[in-house]
């Protein structure tokens, strides 16, 4: 049976010759197992790769979500960082405003100007990182820079501060002789003399303490002719002078640097005077100036002219 032989008849549409072939039963057996083994065989290969496929798009799948889930922490934190450059640059620019620094020139990658749109790609989020390193790195530059300006802002109102309170303690602005009236006016009178009267005459026990009216150096401290009597002149450093006269002891000497309120002399009678007394005189750039309004505090057109 399995050698029994089966003959192809091939003719032309002609006909002028019979084309025969020979084909055994073994070898249809043959050709028809091996089809089938090819056959098998091909579907198992290909049920073998689609098989690795779907687990290879399942593994693809699993980081492609974790992936996504990463990129959205690194969004969070991006964000995070950005709101704080964001809070640190208003900062920056509020300490300049508050020092009257002018405003510096926002960064080339300044936050509020930069396109902040979430990607789902590393290339997206290393941009974005990118960016705010650099942006950091201007921020804290910027940081630095804003405190060293702050500390020569402050350093230079503080010298500032310094040199006007330096300036204010040098203006004549206390009472020599505390509590004391004015007996003498800074006017033009006809008892005891009939001539101009450069200073006033301020009521004092004899003996009583004469304190320096602001702080200054002490030009002279001694009996000086002129009707004057034991006097002390204080130059002042800023034009003024004051002096006290009529007394009847001094505490300081030429040279002598006094604080404002310090014990300088006290009150006596010397010189041309009726009676226990202080005679107080304020010059300024060597002309005598009404000493009144100087008992009490500094004039206030003399305030407004210090810079």
């Amino acid at each position: 049976m399995i050698d029994e032989r089966y003959y192809i008849k091939i003719v032309p549409h002609k006909g002028e010759s019979v084309h025969r072939f020979e084909v055994r039963r073994r070898a249809i057996i043959a050709a028809l197992a091996t089809a089938l083994i090819v056959l098998v065989a091909t579907f198992g290969f290909a049920a073998t790769q689609i098989y690795r496929a779907h687990a290879a798009a399942a593994a693809y799948a699993r980081e492609a979500a974790t992936n996504r889930a990463a990129l959205g922490r690194i969004d969070k934190q991006a964000d995070a960082l950005r709101s704080v450059l964001q809070r640190v640059q208003k900062q920056n620019q509020e300490i300049r405003r508050l020092i009257g620094v002018p405003a510096a020139p926002p960064p080339a990658h300044a936050l509020h100007k930069m396109a902040w749109v979430h990607g789902r790609s590393l290339g997206a989020a290393a941009r974005r990182i990118s960016t705010l390193r650099v942006v950091s790195k201007a921020t804290m530059h910027e940081s630095d820079l804003n405190k060293r300006l702050a500390l020569r802002v402050l350093n230079i109102r503080h010298i500032h501060s310094l040199l006007r309170a330096q300036m204010i303690a040098a203006i004549p602005s206390i009472d020599p002789v505390a509590g004391a009236q004015i007996v003498g006016c800074f006017c033009y009178r006809t008892y005891p003399d009939t001539e101009f009267h450069p200073g006033v005459d301020l009521s004092a026990n004899y003996g009583e303490p004469v304190r320096a009216a602001a702080a200054g150096t002490v030009v002279s401290a001694g009996w000086e002719a002129g009707g004057y009597g034991i006097k002390v002149d204080i130059d002042h450093g800023n034009g003024y002078h004051t002096w006290y006269a009529h007394l009847s002891s001094v505490d300081v000497h030429a040279g002598q640097h006094v604080y404002k309120g310090e014990t300088i002399a006290a009150v006596g009678s010397t010189g041309f005077s009726t009676g226990p007394h202080l005679h107080y005189q304020v010059m300024h750039d060597g002309v005598a100036v009404n000493p009144t309004p100087f008992l009490t505090g500094i004039p206030s057109n003399v305030l407004a002219s210090l810079p």
